[in-house]
Protein backbone atom coordinates (compact mmCIF):
# COMPACT_ATOMS: atom_id res chain seq x y z
CA UNK A 1 0.00 0.00 0.00
CA UNK A 2 1.19 3.52 -0.84
CA UNK A 3 0.23 7.14 -0.76
CA UNK A 4 1.55 9.85 -2.72
CA UNK A 5 3.05 12.76 -1.77
CA UNK A 6 2.88 15.74 -3.78
CA UNK A 7 -0.91 16.87 -4.42
CA UNK A 8 -1.87 18.88 -7.32
CA UNK A 9 -5.06 20.66 -7.32
CA UNK A 10 -7.81 20.92 -10.34
CA UNK A 11 -10.53 23.49 -11.21
CA UNK A 12 -14.33 21.53 -10.69
CA UNK A 13 -17.53 21.84 -12.57
CA UNK A 14 -19.60 24.51 -11.63
CA UNK A 15 -23.21 23.60 -10.06
CA UNK A 16 -25.51 22.80 -12.47
CA UNK A 17 -29.05 21.99 -13.05
CA UNK A 18 -30.51 19.82 -10.11
CA UNK A 19 -30.87 16.17 -11.78
CA UNK A 20 -31.04 14.23 -8.93
CA UNK A 21 -34.02 12.94 -6.63
CA UNK A 22 -34.47 10.18 -4.17
CA UNK A 23 -36.72 7.53 -5.13
CA UNK A 24 -39.97 7.39 -2.73
CA UNK A 25 -38.66 4.56 -1.27
CA UNK A 26 -38.77 5.14 2.22
CA UNK A 27 -35.68 3.01 4.17
CA UNK A 28 -37.35 0.13 7.03
CA UNK A 29 -36.45 1.02 10.34
CA UNK A 30 -33.57 -1.15 11.03
CA UNK A 31 -31.87 0.16 7.79
CA UNK A 32 -32.58 3.42 8.71
CA UNK A 33 -29.73 3.24 12.25
CA UNK A 34 -27.07 1.98 9.48
CA UNK A 35 -24.50 4.19 8.22
CA UNK A 36 -25.32 5.08 4.39
CA UNK A 37 -22.59 3.94 1.53
CA UNK A 38 -23.92 5.81 -1.67
CA UNK A 39 -22.09 3.75 -4.57
CA UNK A 40 -21.63 5.58 -7.88
CA UNK A 41 -22.12 3.06 -10.90
CA UNK A 42 -23.51 0.75 -9.28
CA UNK A 43 -25.63 -0.90 -12.37
CA UNK A 44 -22.24 -0.98 -13.89
CA UNK A 45 -20.30 -4.12 -12.99
CA UNK A 46 -17.66 -2.41 -10.46
CA UNK A 47 -20.27 -0.81 -8.35
CA UNK A 48 -23.15 -3.52 -8.94
CA UNK A 49 -20.26 -5.93 -7.60
CA UNK A 50 -19.67 -3.24 -4.68
CA UNK A 51 -23.65 -2.46 -4.23
CA UNK A 52 -24.27 -6.44 -4.04
CA UNK A 53 -21.62 -6.85 -1.30
CA UNK A 54 -22.98 -3.82 1.02
CA UNK A 55 -26.36 -4.90 0.75
CA UNK A 56 -25.30 -8.33 2.53
CA UNK A 57 -23.06 -6.10 4.96
CA UNK A 58 -25.44 -5.69 8.31
CA UNK A 59 -23.75 -2.50 9.37
CA UNK A 60 -24.41 -0.30 6.36
CA UNK A 61 -27.52 1.09 4.41
CA UNK A 62 -26.93 0.91 0.50
CA UNK A 63 -28.17 4.47 -1.52
CA UNK A 64 -27.58 2.79 -5.22
CA UNK A 65 -26.54 6.46 -7.66
CA UNK A 66 -27.44 6.04 -11.11
CA UNK A 67 -28.19 7.60 -14.11
CA UNK A 68 -30.80 5.61 -15.12
CA UNK A 69 -33.20 4.83 -12.02
CA UNK A 70 -35.41 2.73 -14.18
CA UNK A 71 -33.01 0.42 -15.21
CA UNK A 72 -33.44 -3.11 -14.75
CA UNK A 73 -30.92 -4.09 -12.64
CA UNK A 74 -31.35 -0.06 -10.28
CA UNK A 75 -35.21 -1.43 -9.77
CA UNK A 76 -33.98 -4.78 -8.70
CA UNK A 77 -31.61 -3.29 -5.88
CA UNK A 78 -35.23 -1.10 -5.02
CA UNK A 79 -36.74 -4.43 -4.18
CA UNK A 80 -33.98 -5.55 -2.12
CA UNK A 81 -34.31 -2.65 0.04
CA UNK A 82 -32.21 -0.16 -1.32
CA UNK A 83 -32.46 3.27 -1.23
CA UNK A 84 -32.88 4.67 -5.44
CA UNK A 85 -31.50 8.18 -6.68
CA UNK A 86 -30.77 9.48 -9.88
CA UNK A 87 -27.30 10.92 -10.10
CA UNK A 88 -25.01 12.75 -12.93
CA UNK A 89 -21.60 12.68 -12.32
CA UNK A 90 -21.17 16.08 -14.68
CA UNK A 91 -23.88 18.11 -12.65
CA UNK A 92 -23.07 19.42 -9.37
CA UNK A 93 -26.06 19.58 -7.83
CA UNK A 94 -27.10 16.56 -8.44
CA UNK A 95 -24.03 14.86 -6.64
CA UNK A 96 -24.87 17.05 -3.65
CA UNK A 97 -28.13 15.74 -3.61
CA UNK A 98 -26.94 12.57 -3.84
CA UNK A 99 -24.58 12.35 -1.31
CA UNK A 100 -26.34 13.98 1.80
CA UNK A 101 -26.72 11.93 4.75
CA UNK A 102 -24.07 9.72 3.41
CA UNK A 103 -21.31 8.12 6.02
CA UNK A 104 -19.39 7.42 3.07
CA UNK A 105 -19.23 6.28 -0.76
CA UNK A 106 -17.63 4.38 -3.48
CA UNK A 107 -16.55 6.02 -6.34
CA UNK A 108 -16.54 4.73 -10.14
CA UNK A 109 -15.75 7.03 -12.96
CA UNK A 110 -15.81 5.46 -16.90
CA UNK A 111 -13.06 6.81 -19.15
CA UNK A 112 -14.38 4.94 -21.64
CA UNK A 113 -18.03 6.97 -21.59
CA UNK A 114 -16.35 9.86 -23.14
CA UNK A 115 -12.74 8.76 -23.78
CA UNK A 116 -11.61 12.22 -22.13
CA UNK A 117 -9.32 12.26 -19.32
CA UNK A 118 -10.27 16.27 -19.05
CA UNK A 119 -13.70 15.17 -18.27
CA UNK A 120 -12.59 12.03 -15.74
CA UNK A 121 -10.38 14.35 -13.56
CA UNK A 122 -13.64 16.99 -13.52
CA UNK A 123 -16.21 14.34 -12.45
CA UNK A 124 -13.61 12.66 -9.57
CA UNK A 125 -12.62 16.12 -8.27
CA UNK A 126 -16.71 17.15 -8.44
CA UNK A 127 -17.07 14.38 -5.99
CA UNK A 128 -14.29 14.74 -3.71
CA UNK A 129 -14.96 18.46 -3.07
CA UNK A 130 -18.89 17.62 -2.66
CA UNK A 131 -17.40 14.77 -0.26
CA UNK A 132 -15.58 17.19 1.96
CA UNK A 133 -18.47 20.02 1.77
CA UNK A 134 -20.49 17.46 3.33
CA UNK A 135 -18.18 15.60 5.53
CA UNK A 136 -18.08 11.89 4.93
CA UNK A 137 -16.27 9.68 6.52
CA UNK A 138 -14.44 7.50 4.21
CA UNK A 139 -14.55 7.69 0.49
CA UNK A 140 -13.42 4.50 -1.62
CA UNK A 141 -12.18 5.58 -4.74
CA UNK A 142 -11.66 3.19 -7.55
CA UNK A 143 -8.26 4.70 -8.96
CA UNK A 144 -5.12 3.89 -10.94
CA UNK A 145 -1.54 4.91 -10.85
CA UNK A 146 -0.46 8.67 -13.23
CA UNK A 147 1.23 6.80 -15.54
CA UNK A 148 2.32 9.85 -17.40
CA UNK A 149 3.97 11.17 -14.10
CA UNK A 150 5.26 8.16 -13.06
CA UNK A 151 7.11 7.21 -16.28
CA UNK A 152 8.24 11.12 -16.52
CA UNK A 153 6.24 11.77 -19.40
CA UNK A 154 7.16 9.06 -21.23
CA UNK A 155 4.25 6.30 -21.57
CA UNK A 156 1.02 7.92 -21.63
CA UNK A 157 -2.24 5.91 -20.49
CA UNK A 158 -5.18 8.21 -19.80
CA UNK A 159 -7.65 6.22 -18.47
CA UNK A 160 -5.24 5.37 -15.30
CA UNK A 161 -3.72 8.93 -15.48
CA UNK A 162 -6.89 10.55 -14.81
CA UNK A 163 -7.49 8.44 -11.85
CA UNK A 164 -3.90 9.47 -10.71
CA UNK A 165 -4.94 12.69 -10.92
CA UNK A 166 -8.18 12.69 -9.00
CA UNK A 167 -6.48 10.19 -6.45
CA UNK A 168 -3.65 13.05 -5.48
CA UNK A 169 -6.59 16.02 -5.34
CA UNK A 170 -8.82 13.92 -2.97
CA UNK A 171 -5.71 13.27 -0.47
CA UNK A 172 -4.88 17.14 -1.45
CA UNK A 173 -8.15 18.39 0.45
CA UNK A 174 -8.38 16.37 3.08
CA UNK A 175 -11.37 14.07 2.17
CA UNK A 176 -11.01 10.21 4.30
CA UNK A 177 -10.12 8.05 1.27
CA UNK A 178 -8.99 4.92 0.13
CA UNK A 179 -7.69 4.23 -3.28
CA UNK A 180 -8.12 0.59 -4.40
CA UNK A 181 -6.08 0.09 -7.95
CA UNK A 182 -7.25 -2.85 -9.67
CA UNK A 183 -5.59 -5.56 -11.61
CA UNK A 184 -6.38 -6.30 -15.17
CA UNK A 185 -9.86 -7.74 -15.07
CA UNK A 186 -10.48 -11.55 -15.78
CA UNK A 187 -13.76 -10.43 -18.05
CA UNK A 188 -11.61 -9.33 -20.50
CA UNK A 189 -10.31 -12.85 -21.46
CA UNK A 190 -14.26 -13.08 -22.73
CA UNK A 191 -14.19 -9.97 -24.73
CA UNK A 192 -11.58 -8.06 -26.51
CA UNK A 193 -8.44 -10.42 -25.12
CA UNK A 194 -10.55 -13.81 -26.44
CA UNK A 195 -7.82 -16.63 -27.77
CA UNK A 196 -7.97 -16.22 -31.95
CA UNK A 197 -8.04 -18.71 -34.14
CA UNK A 198 -4.92 -18.94 -36.73
CA UNK A 199 -4.63 -20.62 -40.05
CA UNK A 200 -2.90 -23.41 -38.50
CA UNK A 201 -5.63 -24.04 -36.59
CA UNK A 202 -4.28 -23.17 -32.49
CA UNK A 203 -5.55 -20.18 -30.66
CA UNK A 204 -2.99 -17.21 -29.81
CA UNK A 205 -3.85 -14.88 -27.20
CA UNK A 206 -2.06 -11.49 -27.73
CA UNK A 207 -1.12 -9.35 -25.06
CA UNK A 208 2.32 -7.76 -24.89
CA UNK A 209 3.51 -8.76 -21.56
CA UNK A 210 6.75 -10.83 -22.67
CA UNK A 211 7.79 -13.28 -20.00
CA UNK A 212 6.85 -10.59 -17.39
CA UNK A 213 3.41 -11.72 -15.44
CA UNK A 214 0.39 -9.65 -15.52
CA UNK A 215 -2.16 -9.52 -12.31
CA UNK A 216 -5.47 -10.18 -12.66
CA UNK A 217 -8.78 -9.87 -11.03
CA UNK A 218 -12.36 -10.71 -11.15
CA UNK A 219 -14.31 -7.47 -11.24
CA UNK A 220 -17.61 -9.60 -9.55
CA UNK A 221 -14.76 -9.77 -6.40
CA UNK A 222 -14.40 -6.26 -5.92
CA UNK A 223 -17.25 -5.59 -3.64
CA UNK A 224 -16.66 -7.82 -1.14
CA UNK A 225 -13.09 -6.15 -0.77
CA UNK A 226 -14.52 -3.19 -1.03
CA UNK A 227 -16.67 -4.02 1.96
CA UNK A 228 -14.23 -5.21 4.15
CA UNK A 229 -12.34 -1.84 3.38
CA UNK A 230 -15.19 0.00 4.75
CA UNK A 231 -14.98 -1.79 7.91
CA UNK A 232 -11.93 -0.82 8.12
CA UNK A 233 -11.48 2.36 8.15
CA UNK A 234 -8.58 2.95 10.91
CA UNK A 235 -6.49 0.63 8.40
CA UNK A 236 -7.11 2.09 5.12
CA UNK A 237 -8.13 5.47 4.67
CA UNK A 238 -5.21 7.53 3.46
CA UNK A 239 -3.75 4.71 1.66
CA UNK A 240 -4.22 3.85 -2.02
CA UNK A 241 -4.44 -0.49 -1.74
CA UNK A 242 -3.32 -2.86 -5.17
CA UNK A 243 -5.65 -5.12 -5.77
CA UNK A 244 -4.93 -8.77 -7.56
CA UNK A 245 -5.69 -12.37 -7.09
CA UNK A 246 -2.69 -13.73 -8.63
CA UNK A 247 -0.21 -13.01 -11.07
CA UNK A 248 0.58 -14.93 -14.40
CA UNK A 249 2.76 -14.67 -17.62
CA UNK A 250 0.86 -15.04 -20.73
CA UNK A 251 1.81 -18.41 -21.40
CA UNK A 252 0.05 -19.55 -17.90
CA UNK A 253 -2.89 -17.59 -18.61
CA UNK A 254 -2.94 -19.51 -21.71
CA UNK A 255 -2.61 -22.97 -20.49
CA UNK A 256 -4.91 -22.39 -17.66
CA UNK A 257 -7.49 -21.60 -20.89
CA UNK A 258 -5.89 -24.72 -23.58
CA UNK A 259 -6.79 -27.08 -20.13
CA UNK A 260 -10.16 -25.62 -19.46
CA UNK A 261 -11.29 -25.54 -22.78
CA UNK A 262 -9.72 -28.39 -24.67
CA UNK A 263 -8.10 -25.89 -27.29
CA UNK A 264 -4.49 -24.97 -28.00
CA UNK A 265 -3.76 -21.73 -27.28
CA UNK A 266 -0.60 -20.24 -27.25
CA UNK A 267 1.20 -16.35 -26.31
CA UNK A 268 1.62 -15.06 -29.53
CA UNK A 269 4.57 -13.09 -28.06
CA UNK A 270 3.38 -9.79 -29.81
CA UNK A 271 5.42 -6.80 -28.65
CA UNK A 272 3.91 -3.58 -27.40
CA UNK A 273 4.97 -1.95 -30.66
CA UNK A 274 3.76 -4.42 -32.91
CA UNK A 275 0.72 -3.89 -30.43
CA UNK A 276 0.17 -0.13 -30.52
CA UNK A 277 -0.19 -0.91 -34.79
CA UNK A 278 -2.96 -3.25 -34.57
CA UNK A 279 -5.03 -0.32 -35.80
CA UNK A 280 -8.36 -0.35 -33.94
CA UNK A 281 -9.18 3.00 -31.53
CA UNK A 282 -7.15 2.96 -28.06
CA UNK A 283 -4.15 0.21 -29.54
CA UNK A 284 -1.66 2.72 -28.69
CA UNK A 285 -2.46 3.44 -25.31
CA UNK A 286 -3.40 -0.08 -24.59
CA UNK A 287 0.28 -0.65 -25.46
CA UNK A 288 1.24 2.04 -22.81
CA UNK A 289 -0.67 0.23 -20.42
CA UNK A 290 1.52 -2.84 -21.02
CA UNK A 291 4.13 -1.45 -20.94
CA UNK A 292 3.09 -0.37 -17.39
CA UNK A 293 2.37 -3.81 -16.31
CA UNK A 294 5.63 -4.65 -17.38
CA UNK A 295 6.93 -2.36 -14.75
CA UNK A 296 5.47 -4.47 -11.95
CA UNK A 297 2.91 -1.88 -10.20
CA UNK A 298 2.47 -2.65 -6.81
CA UNK A 299 -0.44 -5.15 -6.58
CA UNK A 300 -1.10 -7.00 -2.95
CA UNK A 301 -2.21 -10.48 -3.70
CA UNK A 302 -2.13 -11.64 -0.19
CA UNK A 303 -3.79 -8.93 1.11
CA UNK A 304 -6.48 -9.10 -1.06
CA UNK A 305 -7.25 -12.43 -0.19
CA UNK A 306 -7.46 -11.19 3.38
CA UNK A 307 -9.91 -8.84 2.17
CA UNK A 308 -11.77 -11.34 0.23
CA UNK A 309 -10.89 -14.92 1.53
CA UNK A 310 -13.17 -16.45 -1.65
CA UNK A 311 -11.68 -14.27 -4.53
CA UNK A 312 -11.47 -16.43 -7.45
CA UNK A 313 -7.95 -17.85 -9.31
CA UNK A 314 -8.24 -17.52 -12.85
CA UNK A 315 -8.37 -21.29 -13.30
CA UNK A 316 -11.88 -20.66 -11.00
CA UNK A 317 -13.25 -17.91 -13.42
CA UNK A 318 -12.52 -19.34 -16.72
CA UNK A 319 -14.18 -22.83 -15.43
CA UNK A 320 -17.34 -20.30 -13.86
CA UNK A 321 -17.72 -18.97 -17.73
CA UNK A 322 -16.81 -21.41 -20.13
CA UNK A 323 -20.10 -20.69 -22.28
CA UNK A 324 -18.51 -17.55 -23.09
CA UNK A 325 -15.96 -19.36 -25.22
CA UNK A 326 -18.95 -21.83 -27.37
CA UNK A 327 -18.60 -19.88 -30.53
CA UNK A 328 -14.58 -20.51 -30.33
Amino acid sequence: MSRPGKKRHFPVLSAGRLDCSPSPLSLPGNMAARKIIAVFGATGAQGGSVARSILENKHFALRVLTRDVTRKNALEFRDLGAEVVRCDLDDAASVEEALKGAHGAFVVTNFWDHLSKEKEVCQGKLVADTAKRLGLKHVVYSGLENVDRLSGGKLKVLHFDGKGEVEEYFWSIGVPMTSIRLAAYFENFLTVWKPVKTSDGYYTLALPMGDVPMDGLSVADVGAIVSSIFASPEEFVGKAVGLSSEALTVQQYADILSRTLGKDIRDAKITPEAYAKLGFPGAEELANMFRFYQMKPDRDIKLTHRLNPQVRSFSQFISENQGAFKDM
